[in-house]
Parts: structure tokens; C-alpha cells; sequence
């Protein structure tokens, strides 16, 4: 069996639930897709991102239900996944059906009932953070949000994520203690700031009842060896898998 390098959350998350990010290495792309890109839909030859999901799949119980994500707040029970299916979450309380999300920048968001009841995955770029999908995902799932767990992984973080005032100013919109997730970086006729998603995920998270977040603090755009990073690539990048699933035996 080929093998791939993989990141495994470091938290709180019961022994029934799996989950992981991939990271760039372990696949047969080429250039700018080297070498394990998972995304279907970013320029990469076809045939190679077929080769590098079919090695993903050895790894895991079924095959992932893969998203047609659109930076929108959409949440699917994978109950009614089918191809090309417009969403940015995912979840299930079925064992062994496999949540995914692909990210180059955004964040990867897992999370899972902390007695393994059910597991989701989702797709969190400023838009979607913007929109309320934490929110959204969070009061929809058919468990209390304090039982739930998250996990933030590989993403890019404010060091590297420049915006300017329209990104600002649909945060602060929603809550002006966002102010303190924008530094100031650049000004001008249109000042911009470093924005930090990460942190506010976490206080939505927070907002929204979870009492247990953990950050991986990993940063896709200041690593270069390991991860895909649209922003720093400059739109010519692969894309990295986060995954979740109940384990196929796990008692009910």
C-alpha cells in the first residue's frame, strides 16, 4: 500500500472517532500539484488526482463524499450526499462514512460528539466565517454544542493573510470585538490589516456553545515543504484533504 504523509488531530476526541489532514506529500502530481493534490477542480491532470484519491481511499473506510464547496454556510447529512453536490459541511452518525473538506488557506474544521455519536467536517474561508457557518453547523447538529469537540487544522494564519477593508468590515459587522483579529499592515488610499480567521473561528466556536477548540497552528502559507497555499501560490495550487469518520466497529 502507498503511503502518504498525514497530521493527526492532538485532542480530546473520542477512541471511536478517526480523523486527519494530508498534507502535499505521497502522490504522483507534478509542478505546482506536487505531489498529493486531492482537488478535482484546480488544474491539475485528472488522471493524477484519481491516482492520488484511489491511495487516499486505502487508508480509509469508504470513499470520501467529496463537496462541490462553494464559501457558502450549506450543511449536509452525507445520508443525502450525491455527486457534485453544493455544500461546505458535512456530517454523519453513521460508522464508517467518511466527512471531507478540501482547503488551501481556509480552515479545515472538525468536530465530534465527545461520546463518538456523530462526526463533520467543514469548509471555512473568510466568506463562509463572514456568512455564519460555524454557527450554522453547530446549532443544526442534533447534539448539545458543549458536547461537541473542534479542531482547527492546517491553515493560514495572520502572519501571511492580508485583506483590506471590506473583509474588516463584514466581520465587524457581525461583532466589533473582531477588531482585535485585524492588524493594521499597510495603509494608504485603502488601508490594509493582517487578519487572523483563526481566532475568529475559535470565538465563534466559543459563541456558539463548543467548550472544547483546539488550533493546530499550523500555517499553509509560511510552509511551504509541506502544504498547499493558494494565497502564497498565487492561485496555481493543490489542495489538502481534512477527514473525519466513526470508526466501522464502534459500538452504538
Amino acid at each position: 500500500m502507498e503511503r502518504f504523509d498525514r497530521i493527526t488531530p492532538a485532542w480530546p476526541a473520542p477512541a471511536s472517532v478517526e480523523a486527519f489532514s494530508t498534507t502535499r506529500h505521497g502522490g504522483v502530481s507534478h509542478g505546482a500539484y506536487h505531489s498529493f493534490n486531492l482537488g478535482a477542480a484546480c488544474g491539475d491532470e485528472a488522471l493524477a488526482v484519481a491516482e492520488n484519491r484511489r491511495r487516499l481511499g486505502q487508508a480509509l473506510p469508504s470513499e470520501p463524499s467529496w463537496l462541490n464547496q462553494k464559501h457558502g454556510t450549506r450543511l449536509i447529512h452525507l445520508k443525502d450526499w450525491q455527486p457534485s453536490i453544493e455544500a461546505d459541511a458535512a456530517w454523519t452518525d453513521q460508522p464508517g462514512q467518511v466527512c471531507v473538506v478540501l482547503t488551501a488557506d481556509c480552515l479545515p474544521v472538525l468536530l465530534a460528539e465527545k461520546h463518538g455519536r456523530l462526526v463533520a467536517a467543514v469548509h471555512a474561508g473568510w466568506r463562509g466565517l463572514a456568512a455564519g457557518i460555524i454557527e450554522n453547523v453547530v446549532q443544526a447538529l442534533p447534539a448539545s454544542a458543549s458536547d461537541l469537540i473542534a479542531w482547527i487544522g492546517p491553515a493560514i494564519s495572520n502572519l501571511n493573510y492580508e485583506v483590506d477593508n471590506r473583509v474588516r468590515d463584514a466581520f465587524l459587522r457581525l461583532d466589533a470585538s473582531f477588531s482585535d483579529c485585524f492588524e493594521p499592515n499597510r495603509t494608504g488610499q485603502n488601508q490594509h490589516y493582517l487578519a487572523d480567521l483563526k481566532a475568529i473561528a475559535l470565538a465563534q466556536l466559543q459563541a456558539a456553545g463548543v467548550r472544547s477548540s483546539v488550533d493546530a497552528k499550523l500555517c499553509t502559507s509560511s510552509d511551504s515543504e509541506r502544504f498547499f497555499s493558494h494565497r502564497r501560490d498565487q492561485g496555481h495550487s493543490g489542495r489538502q484533504a481534512s477527514l473525519i469518520w466513526i470508526k466501522p466497529d464502534a459500538e452504538r
